[in-house]
């Protein structure tokens, strides 16, 4: 590993703007580049829907980021910070793998330079007082029955999904509440959409509470906590910076969960990427259907980003899953499955192109693939059309990713981006559910719980139908069932709704989507 001072030095950073946290971990004061111009290119990576092989876009991502600095393209990768819930249980750390990772890991995958625990101590800093209004009697008068906010932990803990409080006589009335993890809750997502400090604290004071016994909202403004917010997010508000494997710089910011908030890093994290680097890699969350989406038409809408090339992450293994081939049996050449696993792929192709972006498949090599079966898949998409190339960077590391880089930059200077969302801001939420529903995952029709109808047209009539939307659904399928592979037939059945004040956005909610994860029989923390 470089000194961290070195990787600053290469992308113009002074060591007057850095905070350091060792000899290889350092905050950006971000505050200092605020003036600057954007220069860079942005690529955003998504994949094909998921598979439990793993499809590997942030090994992708990065992979990408090496190869451009390989054929002297400066660039830098931005990614999520990741969460200690899944790095103790069922998917591992998220800092890449093999020879296309970010360093120091372990620092990186548990604690690092402090962000979460600072988000969630200012999520149950706000839950602990909306129960101290609560005890004592203040003005706000809250309806216990109506308090909507939780408590949040960066850990994976099914038990915590329920919980009742002030058990011991004095302490309170006794009442229902419930943990989130941090990844996902609102002041996480209010973390990843702000511009600045300011803008958080505004944010956050926008997030509802609950409503006293007269039915009348409540925020976190009332609580009069902005001072004591802005100690504990100082820190925190700036982004971290760290390498490659390679010595590319990496920005890692920010992690909500794409299956429940929107996916991905913090716009502060890539608004300073684009000032400092020509070519910027950032990646979203599970498939295209969930993290690029929401980051089309949540993340580049709030902050006006304009994507130039989106790159869709593709493996054999998940290819022939989605065609139907049993867990067990993917050692087996099987070319028809892999044929049959392309109607996923081009499915997500075709949302890329409702967003008039540029796509470019990338076939991320696993080392047991069968050549037979790639020379098929890459003679498949050559007949329909489709742009693609070979990434070997989780092998070779940043060599692996040289035609990868190359292939990328000949789209990017081939066409100017025409980047659209999917819909405005001032189309009803209905329109906008309906739309991601039907053009992006597919469905037939939209159900919705009469509940939920409710909330919808409440929200509409009190003038917060311009909100955006960020549904919650399972990743691993296009439809809400997570059986149902491939391109399925499906209605999309909406059960209930988180409103998402401080974020503004609502989050229609489907499937059974836990925002409380549990740990799996063999979580991975055991024995690390």
């Amino acid at each position: 590993m470089k000194k961290i001072i070195d990787i600053a030095k290469k992308i113009g950073v002074r060591s007057s703007s850095l905070q350091l946290y060792g000899e290889y971990k350092a905050k950006i004061d971000f505050k200092n580049y605020l003036n600057k111009k954007r220069k860079g290119h942005l690529i955003l990576v998504t994949a094909m829907t998921p598979t439990k092989v793993g499809e590997g876009k942030t090994t992708t991502a990065i992979g990408l980021a090496d190869g451009l600095n390989k054929i002297k393209k400066d660039a830098i990768v931005v990614l999520r910070e990741p969460s200690m819930g899944p790095v103790f249980g069922l998917k591992g750390g998220g800092t890449g793998g093999g020879k296309a990772s970010i360093v120091p890991e372990d620092d990186i995958n548990l604690h690092f330079t402090g962000d979460l625990h600072a988000i969630t101590s200012i999520n149950n800093l706000i839950a602990a007082f909306i129960d101290n209004e609560i005890f004592q009697k203040s003005e706000l008068n809250l309806d216990l029955n109506s308090i909507s906010f939780p408590r949040a932990i960066d850990m994976n803990d099914r038990s915590l999904r329920e919980i009742e409080t002030c058990l011991k006589k004095g302490s309170g009335e006794r009442h229902r509440s419930k943990f989130v993890i941090t990844t996902a809750s609102e002041i996480m997502a209010c973390f990843c959409l702000a511009k600045d400090e300011d803008d958080f604290i505004r944010r956050v004071n926008s997030v509802e509470i609950g409503k006293d016994y007269e039915g009348r909202r409540h925020f976190v403004a009332d609580l009069k906590l902005d001072n004591a917010i802005r100690k504990l997010v100082k820190d925190a508000i700036n982004p971290n910076l760290v390498q490659t494997l390679h010595g590319t710089p990496a920005i890692v910011h920010g992690g909500p969960f794409a299956n429940i908030a929107h996916g991905c890093n913090s716009i502060i994290a890539t608004d300073l990427a684009l000032k400092l680097s020509s070519y910027v890699v950032t990646e979203a969350g599970f498939g295209a259907d969930l993290g690029m989406e929401k980051f089309f038409d949540i993340v580049c809408q709030e902050n006006s980003l304009k994507p130039e090339l989106t790159v869709v992450v593709a493996t054999l293994q998940a290819l022939k899953l989605h065609g139907n081939v049993p867990f067990e049996e993917l050692d087996k050449i099987n070319k028809e499955a892999v044929k049959e696993g392309c109607k996923n792929l081009f499915h997500h192709l075709k949302s890329v192109e409702k967003y008039h972006v540029s796509s470019l498949v990338c076939i991320n090599i696993h080392p047991n693939d069968k050549r037979e079966e790639l020379v098929f898949l890459e003679k498949y998409l050559t007949e329909n059309n489709i742009e693609y190339v070979e990434n070997t960077s989780y092998s070779d590391g940043e060599i692996g990713a040289v035609s990868f880089a190359k292939k990328a930059v000949e789209i990017i200077d081939r066409k100017e981006s025409d980047f659209l969302p999917l819909y405005e801001d001032k189309e009803d939420i209905y329109s906008k559910v309906d739309k991601i529903a039907k053009e992006i995952y597919g469905a037939d029709e939209v159900i919705y719980d009469e509940k939920v109808k409710k909330q919808i047209d409440d929200l509409i009539k009190d003038g917060y139908g311009d909100f955006k939307v960020c549904i919650s659904k399972t990743p691993l399928s296009l439809s809400d069932d997570p059986k149902k592979l491939n391109v399925p037939s499906f209605s999309l059945h909406i059960n209930s709704l988180r409103l998402f004040f401080g974020a503004k956005f609502v989050v229609p909610m489907s499937g059974n989507v836990i925002a409380m994860p549990g740990l799996n029989k063999n979580p991975r923390g055991k024995n690390m």
